[in-house]
């Protein structure tokens, strides 16, 4: 066995250990409900022991792959996302240890399987570095950043679960509906995953000639039914789907064509559950936050952006900033990443102003930390896969 066939086991391995820990941490959450014997109240510890050695396996196939493709493994999608979800898993270890909660691990868990499994979608072949990534800042801007995302994540998994403990899922309001947006929103990642992997069991493949915003003819490969086609593209498999719109050269419409597939089929994912379980998927998970302390959950989540919120800035501006100069002459270039950053930054220096001269604990912090990690995964997702830019080289 080759070490990048050691590295995909060990990825395997990680994934599925987190799938069993969240049904462990379950089993904690219902045995405290029930006060119930101490075999159940053992589960807790089962779930964390568990989680810990997915981390190890998870943080062996990061340390092999590195080995194997002589770079940090950050270089691309595929690698971004699979160590921003072992970082997340990695924060929540830390913090559980601090303040022993364990529906953080009900909620965290599924989190960083959702971006595994989102992950599992791109390319996994280890590629060359292309010249402007040949550079240590690589290893130390996006690590950095990455950390310093994963432990906000924790941020946003603390204030949901005080959203659902707190907010009356029965009445309809703006707090109930908002909250339902985001299980749909999870959902919506489902369908990512789905709509990939069909099409890839499938082997579909539609070849295009298209024009970059250079003016090169460059050619690209679909790999779902094209919903919208690259600039002045050309399609050069007959018996494939002719796209139903051409984008402009900014738009990486492959891209937009998945975002979209996977819309579609989530909202067809939400509406068959919302039709079996009768009911708002928030309603459906809120008994499993009933026992949570609320004021813990408030302290955890505000502590969760006092440390991640410098190390963001160090890894996601500093450091980019650095290296930016170093690659293009110029520190900053409003390149759409950069801009996403910022506004990233910006949110959560909001966040921290508020929170100390404002006051805002409780309910107004929770949905702060919420649409902060949204925000986040808007750029993980969105602004990587369909606007082109000096960073389109992570997709």
């Amino acid at each position: 066995m080759s070490l990048i066939d050691i590295s995909s086991a060990l990825l395997f391995i990680a994934f599925i250990a987190y799938l069993v820990a969240t049904l462990f941490f379950g089993g904690a959450i219902k045995g405290a409900k029930q006060d119930a014997s101490d075999s159940n109240k053992n589960w807790g510890k089962i779930a964390i022991t568990i989680t810990i050695i997915g981390f190890i396996a998870n943080l062996g196939y990061f340390i092999t792959r590195w080995i194997y493709a002589g770079h940090a493994p950050v270089s691309n999608m595929f690698e971004f996302t699979t160590a921003f979800g072992m970082f997340v898993v990695g924060a929540f270890i830390l913090i559980f240890f601090i303040y022993r909660v364990p529906a953080l691990g009900l909620f965290a868990l599924p989190i960083a399987i959702l971006i595994i499994a989102y992950a599992s979608m791109f390319p996994k072949e280890v590629s060359p570095l292309i010249p402007a990534l040949k550079s240590y800042w690589l290893t130390v801007h996006v690590i950095t950043a990455a950390i310093g995302e994963s432990i906000l994540a924790i941020s946003a998994v603390a204030g949901l679960i005080y959203l659902m403990k707190t907010v009356d899922t029965t009445k309809r309001t703006k707090s109930s509906i908002w909250l339902e947006v985001v299980m749909y929103a999870a959902v919506l990642v489902l369908g990512f995953v789905i709509v990939s992997s069909t099409f890839k069991i499938m082997g579909y493949k539609a070849d295009f000639t298209y024009v970059d915003k250079n003016g090169a003819q460059q050619e690209i490969t679909y790999n779902t039914p094209a919903l919208f086609g690259m600039h002045k593209y050309e399609l050069k498999s007959p018996d494939k789907m002719e796209p139903l719109a051409e984008m402009p050269a900014i738009v990486n419409a492959k891209k937009l064509t998945t975002v979209v597939w996977s819309i579609i089929t989530g909202t067809i994912l939400y509406g068959l559950i919302r039709l079996i379980v009768r009911k708002p998927i928030s309603r459906m998970v809120q008994p499993l936050t009933k026992r949570a302390n609320s004021q813990l959950l408030d302290e955890i989540g505000y502590r969760s952006v006092l440390i991640g919120f410098p190390v963001f800035t160090l890894g996601a501006l500093i450091f980019a900033m650095i290296w930016a100069q170093e690659a293009w002459s110029r520190f900053w270039g409003w390149d759409p990443k950069e801009v996403w950053a910022l506004i990233t930054w910006l949110f959560y220096a909001a966040f921290l102003h508020l929170r100390l001269s404002k006051g805002w604990q409780g309910e107004k912090s929770a949905w702060l930390a919420v649409i902060g990690f949204v925000i986040i995964m808007f750029n993980l997702v969105a602004v990587n896969l369909i606007i082109a830019g000096l960073h389109s080289y992570a997709g």
